[in-house]
């Protein structure tokens, strides 16, 4: 059975079935290990979705109701004083008997002690566990304390373009003309399921900002100055895809007359990451083999991110192209870095066990020069390379370089 979106809105269900079949296969590949099933991604990816899902398919595979325990642990379900130990018992009293009992524990990052609770039941119960959150101190050192080689973590995505498409199944546009509205409105599942025009995306979109913001970083941090750390979002936002440092941000609020230190702007750069609104994107030297420290560059959970922060302008675009390739890439299991190829910048090199692929993005490939496929071709191995465009005219192949339309590139199953 293929997995499927159920969007919850409120509390009203909407009955629109969209299949994301990627994260249901994982997880029926880890079913009945001995081992948590963490999926963790930004506020309203889908993750809890997915757990509607997975909770219908194990009754589908013959598991009965009662031995299917599904919990929430949102502030609108429980109060903020539970423990671990409320945790644990909560859970343990709903198991009457000896079978196995599958367990689906939804945003467990509001329960301080979480993996405490869950290293119980997994040790002490005949458990399956599978656990959901969206920040990532789900990662943190405390479950590798409590949950060494014992979890899986499966980072949960907005929609692929090829999943967009599938919310749009009825609509009569071409997948190209489909891009367009992709590229601008983002893939949070809430907006794609509806027709929404650009306002009234972004209004949701900020709606999803503003909460990740309130509960996952100022409420967490006890951020005192919110102006302040609202301008170090904004000029992150306006430079995704770009290299920069704390640095670089310390001195810019200088020139503004405010004042942050390196410290700091480094503690918002985490927060910002453990709330999964930021990518870190790190630089690797294809000639040192080897990651490097500096000029890294970051990347928006969704390119809907920084159209409801920053408004949509079409300079813009470029950048937002190679966000949506970047978590593309990553979608398909690659680990993705900036390449260093001595003075020359390849937008992506992806790496995927034995494989790698390089990638150079661009809106337009520039009629008067090269560089794009140049950069490319003075890497020295056999590894497929390509250059994404949205260029309409550029498909082709020179010199074993591949030009590829985006949208083809998105829905390829050639890497």
């Amino acid at each position: 059975m293929l997995s499927a979106i159920l969007l919850l809105t409120g509390d009203k269900e909407a009955t629109t079935m969209i299949i994301r079949p990627q994260y249901m296969n994982m997880l029926k590949t880890y079913r009945d290990l001995p081992l948590v099933k963490i999926l963790a991604g930004i506020r309203r990816c889908g993750k809890s979705t997915i757990l509607d899902m997975l909770r219908d398919d194990l009754q589908n595979s013959g598991v009965l109701a009662d031995h299917i325990i599904s919990m929430r642990y949102t502030s609108e379900d429980f109060n903020s004083g539970m423990t671990d130990r409320d945790m644990y018992n909560s859970i343990k009293e709903q198991m009457t008997d000896d079978e196995r009992y599958y367990l689906l524990l939804d945003e467990v990052q509001e329960i301080d002690g979480w993996e405490k609770a869950v290293n119980s039941l997994l040790e002490n119960a005949n458990t399956d566990i599978y656990v959901t959150g969206s920040n990532s101190k789900l990662m943190s050192s405390e479950i590798s304390t409590y949950l060494t080689g014992r979890y899986i973590s499966i980072p949960v995505y907005t929609l692929s373009f090829a999943e967009y498409l599938k919310f749009k199944e009825t609509d009569s546009r071409s997948p190209k003309e489909l891009l367009n509205e992709y590229l601008r409105l983002g893939g949070f599942p809430i907006v794609a399921l509806g027709s929404f025009d650009e306002r009234s995306a972004y209004q949701i979109v900020e709606g999803i900002y503003s909460s990740v913001i309130t509960n996952d970083i100022t409420k967490r941090h006890n951020i005192m100055n919110f102006d302040l750390f609202n301008r170090v979002v904004k000029y992150i936002v306006e430079n995704v895809g770009k290299t920069f440092s704390a640095n670089a941000i310390a001195r810019f609020l200088k020139s503004e007359g405010r004042s942050l230190s390196v410290e700091a702007v480094y503690n918002y750069l985490s927060w910002l990451e453990k709330a999964f609104i930021l990518y870190r994107c790190q630089r690797y030297d294809l000639q040192g083999k080897s990651v490097l420290k500096t000029q890294e560059k970051f990347y928006l959970a969704d390119s809907s991110l920084k159209y409801c922060i920053m408004g949509f302008h079409p300079k813009s675009i470029a950048a937002m192209l190679e966000n949506i390739i970047y978590f593309e890439l990553r979608r398909r299991g690659y680990e993705v870095y900036i390449g260093k190829n001595e003075t020359k910048e390849i937008d992506f090199v992806a790496v995927r066990r034995d494989e790698r692929i390089y990638v150079q993005v661009c809106r337009r490939l520039p009629e008067e020069s090269d560089r794009e496929v140049a950069n490319l071709l003075e890497i020295k191995d056999h590894y497929p390379k390509y250059v994404v465009t949205l260029d309409e005219l550029a498909a082709g192949n020179i010199n074993g370089v591949k030009i590829v339309h985006m949208a083809n590139f998105l829905l390829s199953e050639d890497y």
